[in-house]
């Protein structure tokens, strides 16, 4: 009598798919034009800007979304599910959409930065597809959707403090990059014009002197570059920045550095991620404006992001990705797309911006402890 066959283990997984085929999405996510149709509903977007004309050394990071785009394709290969994290961002609680790109000239930087602020907050200030009717941190008490944005060059980073500052007001900043960027505009390329003033170098000094920044909870991570002398350590510090050079990891380690960034923004209140992609190595990231040696590995930077959870990231950027620097193996693409892959399972596993602060968050996106109280509750 023969016996039945036992379920081989494993029986239950997700069939791989052709990802080398079909349109380029991030992640092969649903495709919708959010900036031309409100019809779908998203928790998480992403965004691209194809901006890169504030760059001061080597040009072409406006293909940069394109690049993540196909740098992402097998992110969901076998399922998408994130072992570190114990999350899977592509099959949760919240609705992921690839938004497709905000259009951006390349003849006008001043109508540019209005073009990327806008398009932004257009889709920044919609209601999620969860927990719409529900309080959230916004300054009018809203729960509001997340928003990931493909740059492009730094410069992006300023108008997309300008939106999401019109929705929660001064956020501190968690900024991994190998240049501080809070040069004033007469040390960092002279400030011939104000429209020349403002780049993918002085940005965060901008950002600073409009109130777009929290006051002293800001932090950079895997700063290693030259400077126009000790001064501008003193100009950060004035933006109100704490420094992480590169070289403690020597020191500290990953655990070092994640402390540092968890003690300096807490975990109570919104933050903004701003990655640019040369924090990364060269050897491991190549493709990219400003290249510096003595960078982390690609395995250091998502160990240090995957760090960070349980921060209220309300929004994200990942910058000056350049693809035609890149080799044929996709180096800087792939990192680029592997490190959203993690800002990613950390926004699903802390849940809709509703529980923001209220409670430990559990892989499933829901909430021990309180609830989100909706408004006809109060």
């Amino acid at each position: 009598m023969r016996c039945a066959r036992r379920p081989i283990p494993g029986d239950g997984g997700t069939q791989a798919d052709s990802v080398f085929s079909g349109i380029s999405t991030f992640g092969r996510l649903p495709y919708w034009p959010c900036l031309a149709s409100e019809d779908e509903k998203y928790d998480i977007a992403f965004l691209g800007a194809p901006f890169d004309t504030g760059t001061s050394y080597r040009p072409g990071a406006r293909f940069g979304p394109n690049g993540i785009r196909q740098g992402s394709r097998r992110l969901n290969l076998y399922g998408g599910y994130n072992v570190p994290l114990d999350a899977n961002p592509f099959n949760s609680w919240a609705t992921v959409l690839d938004c497709g790109d905000i259009p951006v000239t390349s003849y006008d930087n001043a109508y540019a930065i209005q073009q990327i602020e806008e398009g932004h907050n257009t889709l920044l200030m919609r209601a999620p597809a969860t927990n719409a009717d529900s309080l959230g941190p916004s300054k009018k008490g809203k729960t509001l959707p997340r928003i990931i944005t493909l740059g492009g060059d730094h410069t992006i980073t300023l108008p997309l403090l300008r939106s999401v500052n019109k929705a929660y007001g001064p956020i501190s900043v968690i900024h991994f990059d190998s240049h501080l960027d809070t040069w004033k505009p007469k040390v960092f390329g002279g400030a011939p014009t104000e429209q020349a003033a403002i780049n993918h170098g002085t940005y965060f000094y901008h950002a600073h002197e409009q109130g777009l920044l929290a006051n002293d909870t800001n932090i950079h991570a895997g700063i290693r570059t030259t400077l126009s002398g000790l001064s501008d350590y003193d100009n950060d510090g004035y933006c109100g920045f704490e420094i992480v050079e590169a070289r403690e990891i020597d020191t500290i380690g990953m655990k070092g550095i994640i402390k540092k960034i968890r003690d300096r923004v807490g975990t109570e209140k919104p933050v903004y991620l701003s990655i640019d992609i040369d924090t990364l190595d060269p050897a491991f990231a190549p493709a990219t404006g400003t290249p510096e040696t003595g960078g982390w590995t690609t395995r250091e930077l998502r160990t240090i992001i995957r760090g960070l959870e349980g921060i209220n990231f309300v929004a994200a950027d990942i910058v000056e990705v350049a693809p035609a620097y890149d080799t044929n193996a996709e180096h800087t693409t792939m990192a680029a797309a592997d490190t959203l892959f993690e800002v990613m399972s950390l926004m699903v596993k802390r849940g809709p911006m509703s529980v923001m602060g209220s409670g430990e968050v559990r892989g499933d996106g829901e909430v021990d402890g309180k609830r989100g109280v909706r408004r006809e509750e109060l």
